[in-house]
């Protein structure tokens, strides 16, 4: 098997629908691992983290629990950055007293301890302040050098150009937080039988030079496989970039993207509103690479983070 090799931007796109083609997915047997961390907010409120100490590269799911009364508003921060929180009724809750947020650690986000600050209102307008630390482990990445082609490791000054202004467009993509939820349910893979990927976060010699850390998860597979949405979204890009190839960004809302690089062909245009399983094209070999691939990512509030987490963590049933 050929080994790959993609770009370290994480793009996320979003996805409107479209008259598609789709295949169900198989539900994902991984379940979210039990809460590790649970802070005391007072007044019968809790914090549950999924991880009280995540590494570089990793998702958090974040719960504040309301025992005894309703919370109506929530506002949180961590890095300086705002966290779009969710209410999800349960079927078995009488009222939606908890309030969930995805948190990503940056995949080069230094290690250390950074503060968490989370204000509630509840119905009879009483405030609830719920301060925590996050600990930020270093991810245990492996390093591994590879031969591409000579033009995506020193690119000529127009190359470079457009280069750098397909960055600047994709972080601007990044930055924007569209304030409703539109993934309904579970994430899942974006190839059908194919449920182990790898290479993220791995450091990359190119022709001999450090490049940038592998921001997304490799998926080797035939030229012309089907890629399919791994969840309800909005494509926000369908085009061919310079490092990724022809790339399909999809927008999930409150920040979260997810990226499909590589693409041989397009089934998807932006402005499409795709649901789960929808047909976003085809496996292929553009871009930087060394042979077909999917290169899928996934970016939460601009972080670059692991997307085989978005699964375990918003499995259905598993919170």
């Amino acid at each position: 098997m050929r080994r790959t090799i993609v770009i370290c931007a994480a793009l996320l796109a979003i996805t409107p629908a479209i008259a598609q083609k789709s295949r169900p997915h198989h539900r994902v047997a991984a379940a979210m691992p039990k809460p590790l961390a649970i802070h005391d907010c007072g007044r019968n409120v809790t914090l549950h983290l999924s991880a009280p100490d995540p590494t570089q590269g990793s998702l958090l799911l974040l719960e504040l629990r309301s025992a005894t009364q309703t919370v109506t508003e929530i506002k949180g921060t961590w890095d300086d950055r705002e966290i779009p929180f969710w209410q999800e009724l349960k079927p078995n809750e009488k009222s939606p007293n908890v309030w969930r947020a995805l948190v990503g650690v940056d995949l080069e986000l230094k290690p250390e301890n950074y503060p968490l600050a989370i204000t509630a209102k509840t119905e009879s307008a009483e405030e609830i302040f719920c301060p925590a630390t996050i600990d930020v482990k270093e991810g245990q990445f492996a390093t591994e050098s590879l031969k591409v082609a000579p033009n995506f490791v020193e690119p000529n000054p127009e190359q470079l150009a457009r280069a750098e202004a397909e960055r600047q467009r994709l972080r601007a993509i990044f930055a924007t937080v569209t304030p409703d939820r539109l993934w309904d349910g579970s994430f899942h893979y974006p190839l059908t039988g194919l449920t182990t990927g790898g290479n993220f976060g791995k450091r990359r010699i190119l022709n001999g030079k450090a490049g940038s850390p592998h921001s997304g998860v490799d998926f080797p597979a035939p030229a012309g496989t089907p890629v399919y949405a791994a969840q309800r979204g909005r494509v926000v890009l369908a085009e061919p970039l310079y490092f990724s190839g022809n790339t399909v960004i999809l927008d999930h809302g409150l920040g979260l993207y997810t990226l499909y690089a590589h693409f041989e062909s397009f089934s998807v245009q932006p402005g499409d509103l795709v649901d789960t399983g929808a047909i976003l094209g085809k496996v292929g070999a553009t871009g930087r690479v060394t042979g077909p691939h999917l290169h899928w990512g996934a970016t939460v509030n601009r972080a670059r983070t692991n997307p085989l987490e978005l699964i375990s963590l918003l499995a259905v049933g598993a919170h």
